[in-house]
């Protein structure tokens, strides 16, 4: 007995063309992972080879990673995620794709970092002086003083 295929049902022909809310990027050159993480990646021009850039914690570090890579290879007329943001320091030639790379997990790591930091600022300490609150990292403690216990409202036991 012969099984009989038929058409219809809820396979990917037969689906309307619309986007899943999970195919929507906010940027170019970046994917979320299914745990959240955000990863930036980039394919090396004339080969089929991907540049791993990295993961990051947010999608603008990835994107920023992205820029960057996206830039030492194609140069100024590379489509950025972030034209305002290009530095002017940088400087094109050949770079092999090991430097890419680490420049482009340069500044997505700092990019990451920072955005860490504002996320601190919120329950941190205020810097004197500053309206900002300090990050656990820009804290530098006078490694010659004792330590002063700490103030406790109450006994924890």
């Amino acid at each position: 007995m012969e099984a009989i295929i038929t058409g219809g049902g809820d396979g990917p022909c037969n689906r309307p063309p619309e986007k899943r809310k999970s195919d929507q990027r906010p940027y170019k050159g970046i994917r979320m992972r299914k745990w959240g993480k955000w990863v930036a990646e980039i394919r090396e021009p004339n080969k089929r080879s991907r540049i791993w850039l990295g993961s990051y914690s947010t999608p603008v570090a990835a994107a920023r990673a992205y820029d960057t890579a996206v830039y030492y290879l194609r140069g100024p007329t590379a489509r950025l995620n972030f034209p305002e943001l290009l530095g002017s320091d940088v400087a094109l030639g050949e770079l092999s794709a090991a430097s890419i790379r680490k420049k482009a997990i340069e500044v997505g790591s700092k990019v990451d970092a920072e955005t860490s930091c504002t996320s601190l600022h919120r329950s941190g300490t205020r810097v004197p002086g500053s309206g900002l609150k300090a990050c656990w990292f820009q804290e530098k403690p006078d490694l010659n003083v004792k330590p002063e216990p700490e103030e406790n409202d109450g006994d924890y036991w």
